[in-house]
């Protein structure tokens, strides 16, 4: 996730304008469950990926059958400008072939099926905006992962008519059930030209860098679950929560220690592979139960703080053009100065 393309334009300065706000994502909110607790939401990453092919309409439909609250997905585009659903920039890993998808037309990509069984096609993101489009599906909403390699105007433009295009079902506009997620702070201004009335989170694993988002109103937060738990994560879910009134949600989430460790902080969503595992953790969860002193289990523990340790080395490496104080106007207003 750190060396995805286009991770090194994640310092790309924007300028705003000055009354720019984002809608609030209040759909993607802890709620309250059964037995009245307040709760994360069960997000599906890349559909139910533990169980089918991940990103495909098996994933999708599996995970909503096995009560996932909300979806996750990852969009790409081909040559002849098709949203499509994957995580990766190739096809290597998921189909067996080495060509970039947006190399290939879409006539080239959907009769090709899925390494895994049981060898599922690609989809467009058409095809799940219509099937969430029917009215027993309402309640489900979808997260979407805008790859850096993208360009990012295309994919931004792209979004929005392929959103325009298809007719939401008549209780919820389709601005009330997706969420536009973004690495970088130049999606910014592409999120209020091409869907200025879609909700934004920020995608991220680096604190720091995720700090800028707090001066843009109502913009939500994605973060790597092992920052959130390493140092600076307990002060960051404090300001983003309490001062500034953020969801946050985290990914990605397997493991049962690591899911308590959610629950017990209240995150607004959980983004798990695995959706029917973490709603038996939230059945089964006591809240009376006294926390142990490590969050996990001390090779997690030993993972995660590693993996800040990384991300920190990286980040200096890069010379601290990602950090706060080294990049005060990252997101700026015109005639505004630093956004407030």
């Amino acid at each position: 996730m750190l060396v995805q393309p286009g991770v090194e334009k994640l310092d790309t300065p924007v300028t705003m304008e000055d009354d720019t706000v984002f809608p609030s994502p209040t759909f993607t909110e802890a709620h309250f469950d059964a037995q009245k607790r307040k709760m994360p939401q069960c997000i599906a990453h890349r559909g139910y990926k533990a169980k089918f092919p991940e990103n495909t309409m098996a994933a999708f439909k599996g995970a909503i059958a096995a009560g996932a609250h909300a979806l996750e997905t990852d969009v790409h585009i081909t040559k002849d400008d098709v949203v499509v659903l994957s995580h990766d920039p190739t096809l290597k890993r998921c189909f067996g072939r080495p060509e970039k998808i947006k190399d290939m037309t879409w006539d080239d990509i959907k009769d090709l099926r899925s390494i895994a069984e049981p060898h599922e096609p690609m989809p467009q993101l058409r095809e799940v905006i219509k099937y969430l489009a029917q009215p027993a599906l309402d309640d489900i909403w979808i997260l979407l992962d805008i790859k850096l390699d993208n360009d990012a105007d295309a994919i931004m433009r792209l979004l929005g008519s392929t959103l325009s295009s298809i007719s939401p079902s008549a209780n919820k506009s389709w601005r009330q059930r997706v969420v536009l997620g973004i690495w970088a702070a130049k999606f910014l201004p592409l999120a209020q030209q091409y869907l200025p009335d879609f909700p934004v989170m920020h995608i991220g694993f680096s604190t720091s860098y995720a700090r800028h988002f707090l001066k843009v109103p109502n913009v939500g937060f994605n973060m790597l679950l092992p920052i959130l738990i390493a140092p600076g994560g307990r002060s960051f879910l404090r300001d983003a929560r309490e001062k500034y009134h953020r969801q946050v949600l985290a990914w990605t989430v397997n493991e049962e220690d690591r899911m308590v460790w959610c629950l017990r902080r209240k995150l607004d969503g959980v983004i798990t592979d695995d959706p029917e595992k973490f709603l038996r953790v939230c059945e089964r969860y006591d809240e009376r139960e006294r926390e142990s002193l490590l969050p996990t289990d001390v090779r997690g523990f030993l993972y995660m703080h590693w993996m800040w340790i990384f991300i920190t080395v990286a980040l200096w490496w890069s010379k601290g053009r990602f950090m706060p104080v080294a990049s005060r106007e990252l997101i700026r207003r015109k005639g505004a100065g630093t956004v407030q």
